[in-house]
């Protein structure tokens, strides 16, 4: 990297990138396994390391000790593997992922998993707002709580959160599932368009177009699966919540917006 004066950069003091790229090779590898520690580690360099163990070193499970709390960590995973970070991750960790199974033993920032398209990803303590924004597919478990709007825009997979849940949870939800422990913020499922909202604690307020729905035997079979495969304990009795469709009017406005487009 051009050095500035006598004073070589090591990095971007704005934050807007991290100028050395290439792969600091400090993991200690046995095999399909590997453990390395993060804690003198930029986000880049983790990412990196990351990357060169699974796709070029077939590693299959990694252990990443003191993440730090550092911000988009394990971003972009796309293959089928084990990852374990012992900490706590920051904002955007695991996001645009597809394949992996995650472990945080610590908690989360903002946005975590977002984009999430398939795999499964265990939180055990808090996560922020957004938590599993737009998520495609997979599961996604926070035995703490999440923050508000987790699970806005969400359109598959599903999110268990064993506390409780800010407002606006669902916030345009178009398919998939939400299972909440705890209480809920007001706004849940607010302009939600599809999808199923299970809470076991109190609502502090249903959003516009969110409604109870009618539990079946499909119901109580999917929440003990769910349960059953992570080890959760008995659940609760849950209140179901679905879209109540009285928004769609959607449907007789594209085909106007589509001739004015096209």
């Amino acid at each position: 990297m051009a050095a500035v004066g006598e004073r070589q950069i090591s990095y971007d003091a704005r934050g807007l990138a991290e100028p050395n790229a290439e792969v600091p090779k400090v993991s200690e590898v046995d095999g399909a396994k590997a453990v390395f520690d993060a804690s003198d580690l930029t986000t880049r360099q983790i990412n990196l390391e990351l990357r060169s163990l699974l796709y070029e070193q077939g590693v299959t499970d990694v252990t990443v000790k003191n993440p730090g709390s550092k911000h988009s960590i394990g971003v972009g995973i796309l293959t089928r593997c084990k990852i374990t970070f012992e900490g706590s991750l920051g904002y955007f960790g695991c996001g645009l992922i597809d394949g992996p199974e995650i472990h945080i033993t610590g908690r989360v920032g903002w946005s975590a998993c977002e984009n999430m398209m398939s795999g499964v990803v265990v939180i055990e303590g808090n996560a922020g707002s957004l938590t599993g924004a737009a998520l495609r597919g997979g599961d996604l478990v926070v035995k703490g709580r999440v923050g508000a709007r987790s699970g806005i825009d969400q359109k598959g997979g599903t999110i268990i959160t064993l506390g409780s849940a800010g407002s606006m949870n669902g916030f345009m939800m178009q398919r998939g599932r939400q299972v909440i422990c705890g209480d809920v913020g007001p706004g849940l499922g607010d302009s939600m368009y599809d999808g199923i909202m299970y809470v076991g604690g109190k609502v502090k307020s249903l959003g516009i177009d969110c409604v109870e729905g009618e539990w079946t035997e499909a119901d109580t079979e999917f929440i003990e699966r769910k349960f059953r495969i992570y080890d959760l304990g008995s659940p609760p009795e849950f209140q179901k919540f679905v879209c109540g469709k009285k928004l769609y009017n959607y449907d007789n406005l594209e085909p106007s917006e589509r001739k004015l487009v096209l």
